[in-house]
C-alpha cells in the first residue's frame, strides 16, 4: 500500500476521477428489480436463483459435517486465532534469508537492497507447493511494499537510491525449497532451487503481443524481452507443473519527470499517470518514466509462467491471456483436452475473463507453449440466471489480435461485457464443472462508471448499489463443458451484516451473526471440495462493519451452503494466499501487511516491525487438513 494508505483503486480514482453516472435510473428501470432479485436469493436460500438444466444435475444436499472443525468467533486481537485442536507457527517471513550468507532480518534498518534481493520478499500473496521426485518447492508472490515500514519512517520516503532499490527487489516472486525437518516443514537455505524473481529479472514476451510495435522500446527494439514482474497478486498452477504469477496493479510504479505529462487514453484506462504511488522507481530506472518510454507500461499487466524447478529458465509473460489487473489464474482441463484459464480483473467495474487454448493438453507431451495460442473471452451475465462467454476477436471487437492482447479492457468494453464488483480470485470445484468468483466490493456500483466509461448498473451478479460487503458468484458451464459458450449462474453468498441491517445489506440466507464477513478475496478449493474464503476488507469493527473484527478465513460447503469461520488474523492485515504441504497435514496461509496503519507488531511483539509472512497451520493430533 502506498504511503498515504489509500487503496489501489482509490489511487487510480484520485488520478483519473470517475464522472457521476447521469442515466442510472433509466438503467435500473430496464433491469430486473433489485427487490425481486434479492427476494429470490434471500427468501428461498441458496441455489434458488439458478435457472436452467444444470439445476437438475446438482448433487443432493449433504447431511454429514464435512468441516472437521468448530466455528470460531471474530477477534480484534493482534494474533492468529484458530479453532480448538489447531495451532500455527511462522514459516516464511518478509526479509527471511534464503541463503546463509545473508544476515537475518534487521528490525532497525529493514536491511539493504543487497540483502533484500536474497531474502523473502514483502507482502506475500498467492502461493503454491510443487513436488518433483522427493523434492519440494514453495513459490510465493510478493505483491508490494508498505513504504513507511520498509523505509522505516512515518512519511514513507526513501533516504537514498538503495532504499528505492530495496523496495523494488522486495517485489516479485520468492522460490524456496522446503523439506520436513523433525516432522515440521521448513525452508532449505542454500538450495540450488532457491531464487528471487524481481522487477530486474529478464523475461520473455510471448504470444500475440510479442514483437509488436506496442511493446518495442529503446532497450528492447525487438519487443521480445522485458525486465521483471511486480505487484504479483494471485496465482495459478498448470497441469504440466509450472507456476503462474499474476501482475495486478502494475500502473502505480510509473511516473514522469514532468508531472504535467499527459499519458495516452489507452494507458489512462489502466490507471497509468505521470505520478506514481510513492515508490520512486523512475529515479533509479528510467524505463519507469512514461514520458520517455511510453511503451513500457504495455509490457506489464500479464500472467507470467515460471518453472519452479529450473532456476535457469527464463520466465515467460503470456500475452495471449490478456493484459489487465490480473487477480489469479484458475486452470482447468476441459473434457476435450483444451486448457481453460479463468481470470478476474480486480478493479471496480471491470470484467471476468477466460482463455481457451487452441491446442490440447498432453500428460506425456510438450505443453510448453499451450498458453500462447487460443481465444480470450469475457463474461456477460443476464438477470435471468444465464450468461455467455463473448469471444474477443478481430471480428467481434474491430481490433487486431495484438490490440486485444495489449488493450484487453477496451476489447471487453467493445463487446458489452458485464461490469463486475471487482472480480478477484476464481476457484473451480475439483470434481464438478462448477466455478466460483469472489466479487470483493464496489462502492461505485450504480453510482459511477468504470475507468472506461462503462455503466455499472445494479442487477445480475452485482445486485446492490454502493456495495461495501461483496459477494461470491458461481456458474455452471453448459453441458458441463468448460469450453461451452453458455452457462447458468447464481450467488453462493452475499456478504453482509445482519446485526446492523435487515435489508439486502444483511447478506444472503447463509450469512448470520456467527459467520458474517466482508470483502471476500482469496478463494480456493481443497481436495475434499470445501471452498476456503479469505477476506481483505474493512477491519474497523465499527458501524456497517460492527462485530466483524479483523480479516478472516472461512470454509464453505458448496452443497449445503453452510459457511464457518476457521481463522482470524492479526490487526490491520489481509488474509491472502493458501496452499497445502504434499502430505496435506499442513496448510500454509498468508498474512499480508499486519499493522498497515501502525496498530500491530505481529508477529514479533512490542518493539519489532510488523512483517508479512506465511504461517503453517496444523492439527495438534497430526491429522489431515482439507
Amino acid at each position: 500500500m502506498a504511503k498515504d494508505k489509500l487503496s489501489f483503486d482509490e489511487h487510480d480514482e484520485r488520478v483519473n476521477p470517475r464522472p457521476e453516472t447521469t442515466d442510472f435510473d433509466t438503467i435500473v428501470e430496464s433491469a430486473l428489480s433489485r427487490r425481486g432479485f434479492l427476494g429470490g436469493v434471500m427468501s428461498f436460500g441458496l441455489g434458488s436463483f439458478l435457472i436452467g438444466s444444470s439445476a437438475l444435475t446438482r448433487p443432493a444436499l449433504a447431511t454429514e459435517d464435512r468441516f472437521g472443525f468448530s466455528a470460531i468467533p471474530t477477534s480484534t486481537e493482534d494474533t492468529i486465532v484458530l479453532p480448538e485442536g489447531f495451532e500455527w507457527r511462522p514459516f516464511l517471513q518478509w526479509g527471511q534469508p534464503l541463503w546463509s550468507d545473508v544476515p537475518e532480518f534487521d528490525h532497525a534498518t529493514r536491511g539493504t537492497a543487497a540483502s533484500q534481493a536474497r531474502a523473502m520478499g514483502d507482502n506475500n500473496d498467492g502461493m503454491a507447493v510443487f513436488t518433483k521426485g522427493d523434492r519440494h518447492v514453495i513459490v510465493v508472490n510478493n505483491e508490494y511494499t508498505n513504504t513507511n515500514l520498509i523505509w522505516g519512517n512515518a512519511e514513507g520516503t526513501p533516504a537514498n537510491d538503495d532504499d528505492i532499490e530495496k523496495g523494488m527487489v522486495a517485489h516479485g516472486v520468492t522460490v524456496s525449497e522446503i523439506a520436513l525437518v523433525d516432522g515440521v516443514w521448513a525452508t532449505v537455505k542454500d538450495s540450488e532451487l532457491n531464487r528471487r524473481v524481481t522487477p530486474k529479472t529478464e523475461m520473455d514476451l510471448t504470444g500475440p503481443a510479442a514483437g509488436s510495435d506496442f511493446v518495442k522500446t529503446a532497450a528492447d527494439p525487438t519487443g521480445t524481452k522485458t525486465l521483471g514482474t511486480w505487484n504479483n497478486c494471485g496465482n495459478g498452477e498448470t497441469p504440466w507443473g509450472t507456476y503462474l504469477t499474476c501482475e495486478e496493479n502494475f500502473n502505480g510504479y510509473f511516473s514522469a519527470a514532468d508531472e504535467a505529462h499527459e499519458v495516452s487514453a489507452e494507458l489512462k484506462r489502466y490507471g497509468v499517470s505521470a505520478k506514481d504511488w510513492g515508490y520512486g522507481w523512475a529515479k533509479i530506472d528510467e524505463r519507469f518514466d512514461v514520458s520517455k518510454h511510453p511503451n513500457e507500461p504495455n509490457r506489464a499487466g500479464y500472467i507470467v509462467e515460471i518453472d519452479p524447478f529450473d532456476p535457469t529458465a527464463t520466465p515467460k509473460k503470456r500475452t495471449a491471456l490478456g493484459r489487465f489487473k490480473h487477480e489469479n489464474a484458475e486452470v482447468v482441463v476441459a473434457a476435450n483436452g483444451k486448457v481453460v484459464v479463468y481470470m478476474g480483473d480486480d478493479e471496480r467495474g471491470e470484467f471476468l475473463y477466460r482463455f481457451v487454448s487452441e491446442g490440447t493438453y498432453s500428460a506425456t507431451g510438450n505443453n510448453a507453449d499451450l498458453l500462447d495460442k487460443g481465444t480470450l473471452y469475457v463474461a456477460k451475465f443476464t438477470d435471468d440466471g444465464k450468461g455467455e462467454w463473448l469471444a474477443l476477436t478481430p471480428e467481434t471487437t474491430g481490433m487486431s489480435e495484438v490490440e486485444i492482447a495489449v488493450h484487453t479492457r477496451q476489447a471487453g468494453s467493445k463487446v458489452g461485457a458485464t461490469t463486475m464488483d471487482r472480480p478477484e480470485w476464481v476457484a473451480a470445484h475439483p470434481t464438478r464443472p462448477e466455478v466460483y468468483v469472489a466479487l470483493t466490493n464496489n462502492k461505485n456500483r450504480g453510482k459511477k462508471p468504470n475507468a472506461g466509461g462503462d455503466e455499472t448498473p445494479v442487477g445480475g451478479p452485482n445486485p446492490r448499489e454502493g456495495n461495501n460487503y461483496g459477494q461470491i458468484a458461481r456458474w455452471w458451464p453448459a453441458g458441463g463443458d468448460h469450453t461451452a459458450q453458455g452457462f447458468t449462474w447464481d450467488l453462493y453468498a452475499l456478504a453482509g451484516n445482519p446485526t446492523v441491517h435487515s435489508d439486502a445489506y444483511a447478506g444472503s440466507a447463509n450469512i448470520n451473526a456467527g459467520n458474517m464477513f466482508n470483502s471476500p478475496d482469496g478463494m480456493m478449493f481443497d481436495e475434499t471440495g470445501l471452498l476456503w474464503i479469505q477476506t481483505d476488507g474493512n477491519y474497523s469493527n465499527d458501524k456497517d462493519f460492527a462485530g466483524q473484527g479483523n480479516n478472516q478465513m472461512l470454509a464453505g460447503d458448496t452443497v449445503t451452503g453452510e459457511i464457518r469461520r476457521f481463522l482470524v488474523g492479526p490487526k490491520e492485515c489481509e488474509i491472502t494466499g493458501m496452499c497445502w504441504s504434499p502430505d496435506r497435514r499442513t496448510m500454509f496461509v498468508g498474512i499480508q501487511h499486519p499493522g498497515e496503519e501502525g496498530g500491530s507488531s505481529f508477529p514479533g511483539g512490542t518493539g519489532t516491525v510488523p512483517r508479512s509472512g506465511i504461517y503453517a497451520i496444523t492439527r495438534k493430533d497430526g491429522g489431515l487438513i482439507g
